[in-house]
């Protein structure tokens, strides 16, 4: 590492909270699909600051918008009417069927809002006293203490005890087991339609439609948790939208407002009655200057017909890496995915598959041990695509 490097790190040992195994970069600056960092290396992205940048780093269009707004108005609660947050609530109800939205800051807040509208709902409006979330084994839904819980990975939990009540985990893609996990006590099932964090693992048609179906038989809510796999990113504007469904309730954030910190819960007309003034609140979410920065956002993935752009780049991909797979069998269990969410999975342990990539100037995930996750910007050209494929061949056959 370089001396610049290490002087960064030693200054962040002695001031920040040690939550993170950080990569062994600093990031200085990006434009598109390229990172450099402090010693001015390139980098070619396929992370996307974990499924964020979608329009790429520092788009021109995105920035002239934050300055413009910043000299505007950039924050004065949730007190007033501000015509930003409506104007971005309208353009995300064009992309679905949802009738009302509430803004906040991150995916957490967006779910552990989502947990309380169904709680809600199922007290106020349905007068029953039901507040069970089932959630999936291999889920990932946030590190509050709510969603943590929700979240159907042990590994996360260690240490929080005693963890809130009111939460049931069923194996994913078993109906049988979600039918019998279902009570006069549950609220809503939670769950991902491409899950990103278990291992980029897509549930199946067959599920998901009898979830929908399970979960109006039973008059609970259907939520979903699009805050990795929405924003266009498989190769729908909404990953449900794949499946044909249409959830009560459903969370997105990270790209919402590509790296601007910003969440959103939207819900049918009907479910969205759980809330009056008063039940639900935060300081900052949907504030004028990201929520105009968001209304930019999608009108540059609607401009751009990035969801379908995602389709065929994701196509692309797959059929390259299963060129790969193809050379190495025994070294490449499974390509998955939707669009550009993807996944590798290989047959061992894939930390030093990742680490020699990154050496070869590729940054990516390593997910579950053993899972390469690509989440590029939805701008990724097929000639960075066919790079990473040409060098994880050659890292492969150097294993």
């Amino acid at each position: 590492m370089s001396e610049a490097y290490d002087a960064l790190k030693a200054r962040e040992q002695a001031a920040i909270m040690n939550t993170y195994g950080r990569y062994p970069l600093a990031i200085a600056s990006g434009k598109g699909c390229r990172l450099y960092d402090c010693d001015g290396r390139e980098y070619i992205d396929l992370l996307g600051g974990i499924a964020v940048c979608n329009l790429g780093h520092c788009r021109e269009e995105i920035a002239e918008v934050i300055a413009a707004k910043a000299r505007e108005l950039v924050h004065v609660s949730n007190l007033f009417t501000q015509r930003e947050q409506i104007e971005l609530a309208e353009a995300l109800k064009t992309t679905c069927h949802a009738g009302k939205v509430f803004f906040c800051n991150s995916g957490a807040e967006a779910n552990e809002g989502a947990i309380k509208l169904a709680r809600r709902y199922m007290r106020t409006v349905k007068n029953r006293d039901a507040y069970e979330i089932i959630t999936l084994t291999h889920s990932f839904h946030g590190r509050t203490l709510a969603t943590l819980t929700a979240t159907g990975q042990d590994k996360i939990k260690f240490g929080f005890d005693p963890l809130p009540e009111g939460f049931t985990t069923v194996p994913a893609a078993d109906i049988v087991a979600l039918r019998a996990a279902v009570s006069p006590k549950t609220a809503a099932v939670l769950l991902e339609c491409i899950q990103g964090e278990g291992g980029v693992l897509p549930l199946p048609q067959e599920y998901i439609t009898a979830v929908a179906a399970l979960c109006k038989e039973k008059d609970i809510l259907f939520m979903c948790d699009e805050v990795q796999c929405g924003m266009c990113r498989s190769g729908r504007f909404w990953a449900f939208q794949n499946y044909g469904v249409e959830p009560d309730v459903f969370t997105c954030s990270k790209a919402l407002a590509n790296g601007l910190p910003m969440g959103a819960v939207l819900a049918t007309d009907a479910a969205a009655a759980g809330f009056v003034p008063g039940s639900h609140a935060t300081t900052f979410g949907g504030g004028a200057l990201v929520s105009a920065a968001a209304t930019k956002t999608l009108a540059i993935m609607r401009d751009d017909r990035l969801a379908e752009r995602a389709a065929r780049m994701g196509d692309f991909a797959k059929a390259l890496f299963e060129d790969v797979r193809a050379q190495y069998p025994d070294k490449i269990a499974v390509i998955r995915g939707m669009g550009l969410m993807l996944g590798i999975e290989l047959t061992f342990p894939g930390g030093e598959v990742w680490k020699k990539l990154l050496g070869r100037g590729f940054i990516l995930n390593l997910t579950q041990d053993k899972v390469l996750r690509l989440l590029p910007p939805l701008v990724i050209e097929q000639e960075d695509l066919k790079r990473f494929a040409s060098a994880l061949a050659d890292v492969l056959g150097a294993i």
